[in-house]
């Protein structure tokens, strides 16, 4: 019987087999830290089948900075840690499909990997920008500064240094590149076929991340480098130039299958339509007939009802020849003026009209609004209380989000804040009736007890994200229109997984030990802990309802009406058993210390067989 792996997927792994479906000749095998055989990939084999595209040359293009290779490895290798539900905090648990998940985005992006692989449609992101101060994302494989410098060349064999390690060379960019660049490859596996991601970024990084993406992403699948307007006010206290603005990279998994909404059209563009002549097509507004240049064949006179006769005009010609013209005429689509003696034009359909204006990548203060704008809306909601230094204007999320985003379709933050981009999509599912979803990701950061958020009961930035929401939610509820919008989010938080640890030495283990470690699952987990960590293995959405009834004394949890259903009691009986077959599930997890003899488990194989014989079964 197979058995949970219970730890984030092993991206490197699956590469790996990857590799083998193209080039299964190029497959070997290796021994792994434990003296157990593992796949392996013979590189000087793949670079033969390569031939004359492998880049063997010393010189070849490529961006890279010291310790770019360990955060490469560092997104592929799989995490032991678990996302553990929090209903104390959560809004409408039972009912919503919004996820707000506290914890470090890199564990949190590794977690999701199976759960959200190809479902995110939309990723809006405003990292943390390098200003050459200390940032709270200080991951595992980030390096010491004598560390940095040893493998940069700066130090001689003496250790003295060369040259100094200024902002324009060193570790200043260093870390911050390892920083987003393995966040940004775990984030791209999550984006569906059509999806898009939006970064918010100032001039410190701007290059080096648009590089960054351009390798993550592919170059081709670069649509823009926005310029947002987010100040309209110089600073003369600047010695050059006062800044005004940041950019927002935009990004497509796949730039052929994507399509872009546009922009709403304005009512001053719709108002230019009307229906003089009362066409049941509806409204529409008249467009030249002449174009140029000339092509003779176009050139010809045409007879108005009215008896008048029309030439187009000088270096011009009609644009339809004389048999389409009749076409149109008979489908009445010429208009010749209310008296039909006017120049013939062609009639524009409203309803036939692209409905999406292209957007341009200069976003205007005007439009989306700017960053004094974004601190006054969350002042008004935390009772004039400032809480962040610069959030970003819901307008301007709400307008990355409604270029690409479906109305039914999943929204991602992992760099969530003050919770801005929540806000953004309520608001767009209340303007269109629409289904979006939203994933917010915090890492717990501690609020200084110098602040004023501390001061007012709020401890770490994710209670100001989710207080954020709460009220938005309760202004936004007032309007009865909108009753049906999900007000609500599941909280989940990153922990160690609920697995006990057992990697002991021989030397270690004593008879007290063994007796411990008869229950592989930790005293403080609950059943629902268990169960959503094997909802992260099997790639189940962690936002779907669920249920839970009893058989025989025991509990059972039933996952989206029987897309998963499990039962952690020590105990169970083969009634219950019997009963989680009968419901034709399919997959079923059960705990291994239940069964006391290989028997046991072949019964349990058996009963599957005969009644629910595609259910896929599982231990822990």
């Amino acid at each position: 019987m197979e058995k949970m792996r219970m730890e984030s997927k092993d991206i490197t792994a699956a590469n790996i087999e990857k590799i083998g479906a193209l080039f299964p000749n190029c497959m070997t095998e290796t021994i792994d830290e434990y003296g157990k055989i593992k796949k392996a990939v013979n590189f000087e084999l793949l670079k033969q089948m390569l031939c004359n595209d492998a880049a063997e040359r010393e010189e070849t293009y490529e961006f890279t900075w010291v310790g770019k290779r360990a955060a490469m490895i560092e997104a592929n290798k799989p995490v032991r840690k678990t996302l553990r539900p929090c209903k104390e905090e959560s809004v409408n648990w039972d009912t919503t499909e919004n996820l707000y998940i506290e914890g470090d985005n890199l564990d949190v992006l590794k977690l999701l990997q199976e759960s959200y692989m190809e479902r995110v449609k939309v990723i809006y992101i405003d990292p943390p920008y390098n200003t050459g101060n200390d940032f709270i994302y200080r991951d595992d494989f980030s390096q010491s500064e004598k560390e940095y410098k040893g493998q940069a060349g700066i130090c001689d064999e003496a250790g003295r240094v060369l040259f100094k390690n200024t902002d324009s060379n060193g570790r200043f960019h260093s870390e911050w590149c390892s920083m987003i660049y393995s966040r940004l490859l775990l984030a791209r596996n999550l984006l569906s076929k059509d999806g898009v991601i939006f970064i918010s970024i100032d001039d410190h990084e701007q290059e080096n991340l648009k590089k960054i993406c351009h390798e993550i992403f592919g170059e081709a699948n670069f649509l823009a480098q926005i310029v947002w307007e987010r100040a309209y006010a110089p600073v003369n206290l600047k010695k050059h130039f006062s800044e005004s603005h940041d950019y927002i990279l935009c990004y497509a998994k796949n730039h052929e299958d994507t399509v872009c909404n546009g922009l709403p059209r304005s009512k001053e563009a719709d108002g230019r339509y009307i229906n003089p002549d009362h066409d049941p097509r509806g409204v529409w507004k008249p467009g030249d007939l002449s174009v140029g240049p000339v092509v003779e064949s176009k050139v010809y006179e045409i007879t108005t009802p009215g008896g008048r006769k029309v030439l187009p005009p000088n270096g011009y010609c009609w644009r339809l020849d004389r048999e389409t013209l009749e076409e149109y005429i008979q489908d009445n689509r010429i208009w010749f003026g209310p008296g039909g003696n006017n120049v013939p034009s062609m009639k524009r359909f409203l309803s036939e009209v692209k409905q999406g204006v292209t957007p341009m990548t200069i976003w205007k203060y005007t439009e989306v609004g700017h960053s004094q704008d974004a601190t006054k809306g969350l002042k008004a909601l935390f009772d004039q209380k400032a809480y962040f230094d610069y959030p970003k204007p819901v307008d301007l999320i709400k307008r990355c989000i409604q270029l690409y985003s479906d109305t039914d379709c999943i929204v991602m933050d992992f760099f969530s804040g003050s919770a801005t981009t929540a806000q953004a999509v309520m608001q767009l599912n209340a303007e269109d009736g629409g289904k979006r979803r939203y994933v917010l990701v915090q890492l717990p950061e501690k609020c200084s007890e110098r602040s004023a958020a501390y001061k007012d009961g709020y401890r770490t930035i994710c209670d100001i994200g989710r207080e954020r929401i709460n009220r938005v939610s309760e202004v936004m509820k007032k309007n009865a229109d909108l009753q049906k919008i999900d007000w609500g989010y599941r909280v989940l938080k990153v922990d160690e997984s609920n697995m006990k640890d057992v990697y002991y030495r021989a030397s270690e283990c004593t008879q007290d030990l063994l007796s411990m470690l008869e229950f592989n699952i930790k005293e403080d987990r609950t059943s629902e802990d268990v169960f959503f960590e094997c909802l992260l293995e099997w790639g189940l959405l962690l936002s779907l309802p669920y249920m839970e009834e009893e058989c025989d004394g025991c509990r059972i949890l039933i996952y989206n009406e029987g897309d998963l259903v499990a039962c952690f009691d020590k105990n169970i009986s083969g009634e219950a058993i019997k009963h989680i077959a009968k419901m034709g599930p399919s997959r079923a997890v059960f705990m291994d210390e239940r069964f006391q003899s290989s028997a046991e488990k072949i019964n349990l194989l058996e009963m599957f067989k005969i009644l629910s014989p595609k259910t896929r079964v599982k231990v822990i």
